[in-house]
């Protein structure tokens, strides 16, 4: 018997924080990133959520004060993301509007 673990794929980023996001973080307030560690690089995912007709995928390694921050400015009326090419551009990622290019731990990238 296998377990099924599939993400779930929220229909939007703000569906996403308010089911997925905010609980972790009631069950989990200390943590600082989604896999509750505190460096380290994950090859994980969290959950998927839809933007601009694309699907997302959320890396376990994203800090949750980026999604605090993206949630915040999408409750303000203000769309906080921008699409970027991968380094590579064989893919996209969504990055917050006015946040440096590097070291930005919010990794969330076109599924």
């Amino acid at each position: 018997m296998s377990a099924n673990n599939t993400k779930p794929v929220y229909p939007d980023f703000t569906t996403f924080y308010e089911e997925a996001v905010k609980p972790f973080k009631t069950a989990n307030h200390a943590a600082i990133r989604l896999d509750n560690k505190l460096k380290g690089n994950s090859k994980s995912f969290f959950a998927y959520f839809m933007y601009q007709d694309k699907k997302w995928k959320v890396a376990s390694d994203t800090n949750i004060s980026k999604l605090d921050m993206a949630y915040e400015a999408i409750k303000n009326g203000t769309d906080p993301f921008v699409i970027k090419p991968t380094r590579d551009h064989k893919g996209e990622t969504l990055n917050i509007k006015g946040q440096p290019i590097r070291d930005t731990r919010f990794y969330v990238y076109s599924a």
